[in-house]
C-alpha cells in the first residue's frame, strides 16, 4: 500500500538472561521484576549497514511490569554492546510488550521444555546511543523487533530478537 513503511532486516540479537529478581512495588499495582541480561550478541543481517558484530558487556537489565490483567508484560531493557573489531561502545534500549502465552509463562516459571517459543509473543522498539562516528547513524533510525525465548536445560535462557529498520515504503 502506498505511503506505508516497510521493514529492512537489520540485526539478530541473542540476549542471555538470568532468573528474574522479584523487586515488587509498594506504590504500584504491578510488581517490578528485574531480569539480568548477562551476555549475548548482536549481529547484522547480510548487506545491512553499518555492519555490526558485537557482544554485550557488563550486566544489563530488563525492567518488567505485568499488566493488571496478567496477560502482558511491559519491557524496558537497557544494555551496552561492544563491536568485536574495536573499542567503541553502543548503548541500546528496547521497550515493548510480551504476551503471556502458556509457553512464555513456562519460561519465566523455569518449567519450559527444551526448544523455542514462537516469534509471536514479544514486540519491541529499539534505540541506540553512541559516541562512535562509525555507528552514530544508528541513533537516527527507527528499529522494531519480534522476539522469542530459546530454552536448553542446564543452560541460561536466551531471548532472540529479529530486528528490522523501518524504511520508506
Amino acid at each position: 500500500m502506498s505511503g506505508f513503511p516497510t521493514l529492512q532486516p537489520a540485526f539478530t540479537f541473542k540476549v542471555t538472561i538470568d532468573a528474574p529478581l522479584g523487586v515488587g512495588s509498594a506504590s504500584r499495582q504491578n510488581n517490578l521484576q528485574v531480569v539480568p541480561m548477562t551476555g549475548g550478541t548482536v549481529k547484522s543481517e547480510p548487506g545491512f549497514s553499518p555492519a555490526l558484530d558485537a557482544e554485550f558487556v557488563g550486566i544489563g537489565n530488563d525492567y518488567i511490569h505485568a499488566d493488571a490483567d496478567g496477560k502482558h508484560l511491559r519491557l524496558d531493557a537497557h544494555g551496552v554492546i561492544k563491536p568485536k573489531d574495536g573499542e567503541d561502545l553502543i548503548y541500546l534500549n528496547y521497550t515493548g510488550i510480551c504476551t503471556l502465552m502458556p509457553e512464555v509463562i513456562a519460561v519465566f516459571a523455569g518449567e519450559s521444555p527444551n526448544g523455542s517459543t514462537p516469534f509471536n509473543t514479544a514486540f519491541t522498539h529499539i534505540t541506540f546511543e553512541t559516541g562512535s562516528e562509525r555507528y552514530k547513524e544508528l541513533e537516527h533510525r527507527v528499529f522494531v523487533a519480534q522476539g522469542r525465548f530459546n530454552v536448553e536445560k542446564g543452560k541460561p535462557t536466551v531471548v532472540e530478537y529479529h530486528v528490522s529498520q523501518v524504511v520508506q515504503g
